[in-house]
């Protein structure tokens, strides 16, 4: 599919339902003012797992989130000393950035940009730090363009780390229950998922890319992968979200993480 249908699908569908998302997962997020960074639907917790670098090691560091959303991410940055600056195409999610749609009416400490993650409007090496929790990457028809665009603007040593759906989950129906636990079609097929409207236009575009092809394009990026985390489902977790649940998560992983620092 080409990238800009990618791209115009994105923008609308995330234009069109942000405010049901922020509702439903927002306060899992985070919440409006967010203190929280959550690498996925399992909840781990960049606190916690310190996968950016160590406890007190984000003071004063320049950091780009990709695919904001709401930017939870980048307020729990900002609120670690970091200069965030959030990113995303979608206007009304960076609108809920802003606390407007929440009815806060505040402002974000940082700066929030409209922009696709492909064409970053960025000077070479601006920043130290990069990261997106399940933004912008599983939604590009060229994740590769994605990563050669994050490296450009992060200096060498730069770390990037991105989490997506688990790519071994594409194998199986995006189901919660038993029925998600039977493999139905070949991981190795990359044809992306794609919702269409009644005249046809693609309308939300999803783009699988297998572990391997991941690994690729973090390499031929011009990063040295330092390593791929894979969540296990905790115990004190009973939510659903989509296809994630307790059942699914304990059995099979929902997430991908990838830790790479820039060569």
């Amino acid at each position: 599919m080409p990238a800009r249908e990618t791209r115009q699908a994105s923008r609308g569908w995330w234009d069109r339902n942000a405010d049901d998302y922020q509702r439903e997962h927002g306060g899992f997020l985070g919440g409006a003012v967010g203190a929280r960074f959550v690498w996925g639907p399992e909840g781990l917790d960049e606190a916690e797992a310190r996968l950016l670098g160590p406890a007190g090691s984000l003071a004063g560091r320049a950091v780009l989130e990709v695919g904001a959303g709401a930017a939870q991410c980048a307020r729990w940055l900002a609120a670690e000393g970091a200069r965030p600056v959030a990113l995303d195409l979608s206007y009304r999610q960076l609108q809920h950035a802003r606390g407007a749609a929440a009815g806060g009416g505040g402002t974000a400490p940082f700066p929030l940009l409209q922009a696709d993650a492909a064409a970053l409007p960025f000077r070479d090496g601006a920043f130290d730090l990069a990261c997106s929790a399940y933004g912008a990457v599983p939604f590009v028809a060229d994740p590769a363009a994605v990563i050669r665009e994050v490296r450009r603007v992060l200096r060498p040593g730069g770390r990037w780390v991105f989490s997506v759906t688990h790519p071994v989950r594409w194998a199986f129906p995006d189901e919660p229950g038993p029925e998600g636990l039977s493999v139905a079609a070949s991981y190795f097929d990359r044809t992306p998922y794609v919702e269409q409207d009644e005249d046809g236009r693609a309308v939300y575009v999803e783009h699988h890319r297998t572990l391997g092809d991941r690994v690729r394009d973090v390499v031929a990026g011009g990063f040295r992968l330092l390593d791929l985390v894979e969540p296990e489902w905790p115990e004190w977790h009973d939510q659903e979200w989509g296809g994630w649940s307790p059942l699914r998560g304990h059995l099979i992983p929902g997430t991908a993480i990838f830790v790479c620092e820039a060569a």
